[in-house]
């Protein structure tokens, strides 16, 4: 029989059909049952049943829990295939690869960009300058002449007095007719203690009469003055201007190349063009294309040559006469003298001139002492290097440009200075170094017929193996040995070789002069000389504004109160602290800004140097000077722009500083810089720069090795502060405030100083290494359009003469006036004549030749 289940006494009351209860209350009442045990840490409830063996077994418990109710699930309102999910999933996924390979690839242009220094950024708004207003009158010409004293500038003008130029209060100037062009004559005021000069031609058989530069007397009215530097303090002619003809006429400009001339200048104003082959009589156009430059500059230098110095032996090439014997390099002089000396054709130069007039001034004969007189000054030997490259185009300006340079300094000048071209092979595989028959290949194809004989070559690797040993530093990925970063390193090798020159000039192919070369040249020789020591180099510091500083003499008086006594400009304030560490008092040691300066009183050598017993000491302190050490001292040093301090500047190659050691207190060096590399230098200072680099190992940045070197060595530089114009109407205190930004209104020695970030202000001046206004200046002065202005109908004034004086009004005036369409324009009033102003840079000028396209002679936007 089988046995029935045994039933739980939990269910024993209940009978077998009844239904269970449901699954909380079942639970509700099984935990009521269990109670804890006393003592026991066990907290499951004991059994109903405690002395049955089921208590500790836990079979009474189930073994399942009761079914749960099957309840019905509510339907979604919709569910999203599977198909879909995945295809959504891997959209996100590969949204989000996207997203990262983006980012990444952002990265990496970004980080490029910064490394390349290419970094896009959103228009800055434009510098205040460029909102000023452009100066017309520089554009007036010769049928505007007026005197210098009684012409009013059209700028600068006193400000607060509102006095302007009549142009700008709305009066048109006068027109008169044009006068006749003066010979200019500026070697007339040769010592008398010097040998006379003998005169030099154009030819070897002295038949051949040197044509002169022209000028006008007085300033087209209401032309601007130099706003920077001084014609009076250099003792240049401010009440003079040049034409394109009297100025570059004699030298080919002006006449057909079938007469011998360039062919260029033979369209617009020709009024008075050529008078200046009228004043003699008999004088023609010189024939420029038989003319060879290296034998008449030689022949000249040799009839003056009881006016200079002896004549130093010169060294020889260390690569191309290395193993050469002594005999040898003897017998090669004595052929070079023989054959420098003259054939019977041109011996008549040798001899003295009984017919011989030498120049006068006024009514006064100058009397030259006798040429062997023991007693005699004798004059310094001088070169002027052309810097220029083997590949150089030689336009027709440059040729023109070229035969200034010579005819004026060497020429004329009696042999003064010897007019030279310095020659970068740009391709350092080609050995120059090491053969004679390549040297002179490529010597021969590197300039124009008329100048042959008269170059040197030299490369970057030659510079590289005569100066070996400097530490590579690759400063902004140029290597050191570079025309860039040590444009003078061939000038010292050039001076090594050549000791019979005292002074070289270093000159650039972009430079220009509307006045006369010579005139230019000795006057600021003549004013460097007379410069005297005391405070020099704070002067050299700072641009001089006349319309804001004065005179000279005032300019000379607020520099020393600016060093010694300091100013309160806010300036100061991003200037560099400069700890010395000599004097342990010092202010700078103490992190405490100095607000005067120490004047700069004999050699300023770096720490790690040794005192040179050839570097200058002065003769006694600063405070016992009475501004007489230096006077009558030639410069070593004569530059354009400030001698500036670069330190704490933005200049960009202020720490181009190589071999120097900068791990001492002092940090860099005592630096000075002066921006393009346009100088005349010593042969003194040429010399302490070689054996610095020879020996030292020692190099700068090509603008800042010369004056530093003159400052570590006691040696006198001197900034020549010439005329200098800008093309808009700048407030002068404020251009005076932004050109003098630096500490104590010195153009250096802060972050806020001109030089770096703020060298944009420079680029409407006259001189600057990158300003606008000198090439168009030059353009414009040449006849040529410049930005749709200028040309020869403006010049002519169209089909209207334009003569006369007219009131400027809002409504344009006849063709020939000075309105037009209610703008101001120089119309009819003749070529420009411009006073003497250095200009730079002025590249690749193209001008209208014969049988050359007009459209040439258009300068470009």
């Amino acid at each position: 029989m089988a046995r029935s289940p045994r039933k739980s006494l939990y269910f024993q009351d209940q009978s077998d059909d009844e239904s269970y209860d449901s699954d909380e209350d079942m639970e509700k009442n099984y935990h009521d049952l269990r109670r804890p045990v006393p003592g026991y840490s066990n907290t499951n409830p004991p059994s109903a049943y405690s002395s049955s063996s089921r208590e500790t077994s836990g079979s009474h418990q189930f073994l399942l829990r009761p079914p749960h109710d099957k309840r019905e699930l509510k339907p979604y309102f919709y569910r999203i295939p599977p198909k879909v999910v995945k295809y959504m999933c891997w959209a996100l996924l590969s949204t989000i690869l996207i997203i990262i390979l983006v980012l990444i690839r952002a990265s990496y242009v970004s980080s490029r960009q910064v490394e390349m220094g290419t970094v896009d950024k959103s228009t800055p708004k434009p510098p205040s300058w460029q909102t000023f207003t452009f100066l017309k009158r520089y554009h007036g010409g010769l049928k505007t002449l007026v005197p210098k004293d009684t012409n009013v500038p059209e700028y600068p003008y006193d400000q607060e007095g509102g006095l302007r130029g009549k142009n700008a209060s709305k009066t048109l100037p006068k027109k008169r007719p044009v006068p006749k062009s003066i010979p200019f004559e500026p070697y007339q005021s040769n010592d008398l203690n010097k040998p006379r000069r003998q005169e030099c031609f154009l030819d070897s058989r002295d038949r051949t009469k040197i044509p002169k530069v022209h000028y006008y007397s007085g300033v087209p009215e209401g032309y601007p003055d130099a706003v920077i530097g001084s014609y009076e303090v250099l003792g240049l002619q401010s009440d003079i201007c040049f034409d394109r003809f009297g100025r570059l006429g004699p030298y080919g400009y002006g006449y057909s190349a079938r007469k011998g001339g360039t062919g260029a200048g033979l369209h617009g104003d020709r009024n008075g063009a050529d008078d200046m082959w009228i004043e003699s009589g008999n004088m023609t156009e010189v024939d420029y294309s038989k003319i060879k430059w290296a034998e008449i500059q030689a022949i000249c230098a040799m009839k003056n040559k009881k006016r200079y110095k002896p004549k130093a032996e010169a060294e020889g090439d260390l690569f191309l006469d290395l193993g050469t014997k002594q005999e040898e390099k003897e017998e090669e002089k004595e052929e070079e003298e023989e054959e420098a000396k003259p054939t019977d054709e041109s011996d008549a130069f040798l001899n003295e001139r009984d017919d011989f007039s030498p120049p006068s001034a006024g009514n006064q004969t100058l009397n030259y002492i006798d040429d062997d007189k023991k007693n005699a000054i004798l004059l310094p030997r001088t070169a002027v290097l052309i810097r220029t490259w083997w590949d150089f185009r030689y336009r027709t300006e440059d040729i023109i440009y070229l035969r200034s340079l010579i005819t004026e300094l060497s020429l004329l000048s009696g042999g003064e200075y010897t007019i030279h071209f310095l020659i970068h092979v740009r391709d350092d595989n080609v050995p120059i170094w090491a053969d004679k028959k390549i040297y002179n290949r490529i010597l021969e194809n590197a300039l124009p017929a008329e100048f042959q004989g008269m170059g040197t070559l030299w490369s970057e690797r030659q510079m590289s193996l005569i100066y070996g040993g400097i530490e590579e530093s690759f400063f902004r990925n140029l290597p050191v040995h570079g025309v860039y970063r040590s444009t003078f390193m061939p000038v010292q090798y050039f001076a090594h070789q050549h000791p019979e020159y005292d002074y070289i000039w270093n000159w650039e192919m972009d430079v220009r002069y509307t006045g006369q070369w010579y005139d230019f040249v000795s006057k600021v020789r003549n004013w460097s000389t007379a410069q005297p020591r005391k405070g020099l180099w704070e002067r050299n510091g700072r641009f001089y504004v006349p319309s804001v500083h004065g005179t000279w003499e005032d300019f000379k008086q607020m520099v020393r109160v600016q060093t010694e006594m300091g100013t309160d400009s806010p300036n100061n304030v991003w200037s560099s602290l400069k700890p010395n560490p000599n004097e342990p008092n010092h202010p700078a040691n103490q992190q405490q800004q100095p607000k005067s300066d120490t004047p700069v009183w004999g050699p300023e050598a770096p720490l790690d140097v040794l005192t040179n017993q050839e570097d200058v000491q002065p003769p006694h302190s600063y405070e016992k000077d009475r501004y007489e050490w230096g006077v009558g001292e030639e410069a070593d040093l004569i530059t354009f722009n400030p001698l500036f301090d670069p330190d704490g500047t933005t200049w960009f190659f202020t720490k181009d500083v190589t071999g120097y050691n900068i791990s001492l207190p002092q940090g860099l060096p005592p630096r000075r810089a002066a921006i393009t590399t346009t100088c005349r230098l010593s042969r003194r200072l040429l010399v302490l720069m070689h054996r610095e680099t020879v020996l030292r190992r020692h190099a700068m940045f090509s603008e800042m090795f010369p004056a530093s070197i003159a400052l570590h060595h006691g040696l006198k530089a001197v900034y020549a502060p010439h005329p200098v114009y800008v093309d808009r109407d700048w407030p002068v205190k404020y251009l005076e405030g932004v050109v003098n930004g630096g500490r104590n209104g010195a153009s250096g020695g802060a972050r806020t100083a001109v030089w770096g970030a703020r060298e944009h202000n420079l680029k409407g001046v006259s001189w600057f290494y990158d300003s606008g206004f000198a090439g168009n200046l030059w353009r414009r002065w040449l006849g040529m359009r410049v930005d749709g202005d200028g040309g020869e109908v403006e010049e002519m004034g169209g089909d209207g003469g334009g003569e006369g004086e007219g009131e400027a009004g809002g409504e344009a005036v006849e063709e020939g006036g000075n309105m037009v369409e209610g703008e101001y324009k120089v119309i009819g009033e003749g070529r420009m004549c411009v006073p003497g102003v250095l200009l730079h840079p002025v590249k690749g000028v193209e001008m209208v030749t014969e049988g050359v396209g007009s459209n040439r002679g258009e300068a470009e936007d």
